[in-house]
């Protein structure tokens, strides 16, 4: 809950969450056990997952009801074994994985570079909280513009990023419309099939939203003992 002083008065309110998915089907899984916020598809990609996420960041602060956290969520894929398909992921990281240069010495983030940023990092309270309230399993997950299609990539971002769980398209770019803002960000991802080389006949894309629903139904009664504030 969130607390405010109002002519000398405490006051509590709701914390207002919005949830950012890419797909509608995410969105839907989501919101099928979800009522504690709003939902929106907010497009592939973190080009157009910001732009989205920030338009309703910047719509509800304009209206007098800005958020107070923002979730990017949806399906993934896992590095094996440590996110097998089915299970559910909460960031502490994350990570653009693609956001840099090629050298002839090998790839170099934007910060070695000497500018901009590849990482934010969620509230490490709501992480554990949330990971003791869902089983999830916390750690790195990535954001990229491509998605991994053979072991030979999913085995340079496993070197590059050791404690990598997972890899999606949205999760960094949510976080670049939430920090423009000030308000802090969460990654929940449940995994449909490994990253590395593309077998669709073996995704489970129905388990994983399954387990979205399910993750997510247990997110509300964490952000009832939740201060943003005390960030």
């Amino acid at each position: 809950m969130v607390v405010q002083a109002e002519e000398g008065r405490l006051i509590t309110t709701s914390v207002r969450v919005l949830v950012a998915t890419a797909v509608p089907a995410e969105r839907d899984a989501v919101a099928r056990s979800f009522t504690g916020g709003d939902v929106i598809a907010a497009g592939v990609g973190p080009a157009l997952a910001a732009a989205s996420t920030a338009t309703a960041l910047t719509t509800a602060a304009l209206h007098g009801t800005p958020y107070h956290l923002v979730v990017s969520a949806g399906i993934a894929g896992g590095f094996q074994p440590g996110a097998p398909v089915g299970s559910l992921v909460v960031a502490d990281e994350i990570t653009a994985a693609d956001l840099g240069a090629e050298t002839a010495d090998g790839f170099l983030p934007v910060t070695e570079l000497g500018f901009g940023t590849v990482t934010h990092r969620p509230p490490e309270t709501l992480v554990r909280d949330l990971v003791s309230a869902t089983g999830a399993r916390p750690g790195v997950v990535l954001t990229v513009s491509t998605v991994t299609g053979t072991a030979e990539r999913a085995a340079v971002l496993r070197a590059r990023h050791p404690r990598a769980l997972a890899e999606a398209m949205e999760g960094f770019g949510v976080a670049e419309a939430a920090a423009a803002h000030g308000v802090p960000v969460l990654e929940l991802r449940a995994v449909s099939n490994p990253v590395g080389p593309r077998d669709r006949a073996a995704w489970r894309i129905g388990d994983a939203l399954a387990a979205l629903t399910e993750g997510f139904g247990k997110l509300a009664p964490v952000l009832e003992s939740w201060n943003p504030h005390d960030q």
